[in-house]
């Protein structure tokens, strides 16, 4: 058993969420409201931009995975990717809103080729980044602690990032309050990348062989890992309902509550719980264990978000409290998915003697990016289904069935499929430290 690991490197690698958590945030809350309300994009061709950089991710990520896993390097398999990919995802997001107005078509090009750019740098620094905790640890419980100080740092982020986001855009307006606003971020992430790679510098890393065989042949057999496979399902529906919820961030804001700087009070009301109640969820998963607190912040998540479906009738403070209940839930279901995977990608090496982390890690990111990127298709889907109205100027008035449909797409759809995703959480059975003997269904064909 690994000694436990020192404050300076839990830090250091948390620090690393300041850029997952800009990136993971912005776009999903601030780029389908940019191609619909500023570029005059339709919804349904806004949501497929968004999409399609993001299916990309899902080829790639196994790849960035097993890149990262071959690599041979004094300072570690990891660190070198965490400097080259984040910092070429900083400069691809300095440029994704800074495009020249050349017109709808143009400019749709534009952000499409930037932002596939940001999803492939973002594969090299995520993957590698979301592997490390299964080298860095052996202990079940110092990887939820170890988790608790990432997610902590990623609510804050996130917070950061979603709420200054929007004030900055509505402070300067129009184009350049985007263009703004994404070279703030930029640096943001810079900040993020430099903090996490000298701060892992002192970082033990356990030194397991690479996996055997090609690609297709390790993947396989990270398919037959039950528990992985399980856990996956569960978490991408999950980032599917959150991605859809954050989209619908400031449609909610303007189109149903109808006033300037409610995106960023109902932003901090999703992410705020998250700083305080980080800690406490990961008191509850060493009380009671992960799946059971998995279980039980995903029925807060679910409740919060039925509770939403108020939001026409309701007075704001209504509102804010129900997407708070969101916030509470959310900050659970990050903590404890997060701290599960690195024991099955402990489990898969304690049985094999073989280094599959980066593969797991690549499939989980490849999920997680499908899902969020799922999100909002599925939020443009049901803007396109209310007959929402496009624009270059914003501040559109929209039909009925445009207020309706941003309504159910913030509330009951996202509840339903965070409900439906704990079928296959109730399915998990890895609740303890790894057990090298192995499972037959994990055993290659």
């Amino acid at each position: 058993m690994s000694e436990p690991l020192t404050r300076g490197v839990r830090l250091g690698y948390a620090t690393g969420s300041v850029a997952t958590g800009a990136f993971g945030t912005v776009p999903g809350l601030m780029l389908l409201p940019f191609l619909t309300d500023n570029l005059g994009i339709g919804a349904l061709y806004a949501g497929m931009i968004v999409l399609l950089p993001k299916a990309w991710d899902v080829i790639l990520n196994p790849i960035a995975g097993r890149i990262s896993d071959r690599t041979v390097d004094p300072r570690g398999p990891r660190r070198p990717w965490l400097l080259r990919g984040g910092l070429s995802l900083a400069v691809a997001f300095a440029l994704l809103f800074a495009g020249p107005s050349l017109g709808p078509g143009l400019d749709a090009a534009w952000v499409l080729f930037w932002f596939l750019a940001c999803a492939t740098a973002y594969a090299f620094f995520q993957v590698p980044y979301v592997a490390m905790p299964a080298e860095i640890t052996d202990s079940y419980d110092e990887r939820t602690r170890l988790m608790s100080w990432r997610v902590a740092i990623l609510a804050f982020t996130i917070m950061l990032a979603g709420a200054s986001a929007p004030a900055i855009r509505d402070a300067i307006g129009g184009r350049d309050g985007y263009r703004v606003m994404g070279l703030i971020m930029a640096v943001l992430i810079t900040l993020g990348v430099i903090g996490t790679y000298f701060g892992t510098r002192s970082a033990p890393h356990t030194e397991v062989a690479p996996g055997t065989g090609s690609l297709g042949d390790q993947l396989r057999i990270v398919s037959r890992a039950r528990d992985f496979r399980l856990l996956l399902t569960t978490f991408v529906l999950q980032a599917l309902a959150t991605g859809c919820m954050l989209a619908g961030v400031d449609y909610v804001a303007g189109d149903v509550l109808g006033k300037q700087g409610t995106a960023t009070i109902l932003f901090v009301c999703f992410v705020g719980p998250a700083l305080l109640l980080t800690p406490l969820w990961a008191r509850v998963g060493v009380l009671i264990g992960k799946k059971k607190g998995y279980v039980a912040s995903s029925l807060v998540l679910a409740g919060g978000a039925a509770l939403t479906v108020i939001a026409r009738d309701a007075p704001n403070w209504a509102v804010f409290a129900a997407v708070g209940l969101i916030g509470v839930g959310y900050a659970g279901a990050q903590v404890f998915p997060l701290a599960m995977l690195p024991d099955a990608a402990a489990a898969d090496a304690a049985r094999t003697g073989e280094n599959r982390v980066g593969v797991f890690t690549g499939v989980w990111t490849a999920g997680e990016t499908l899902g969020l990127a799922l999100g909002p298709g599925l939020f443009a889907l049901m803007l396109t289904l209310g007959d929402y109205q496009s624009s270059t100027t914003g501040g559109t008035d929209q039909p009925e069935s445009a207020v309706t449909a941003i309504v159910l797409g913030f509330s009951l759809v996202p509840a339903a499929i965070v409900l439906a995703s704990l079928w296959w959480l109730s399915r998990y059975s890895l609740t303890s430290s790894p057990d090298p003997a192995p499972e037959a269904e994990d055993l290659p064909a």
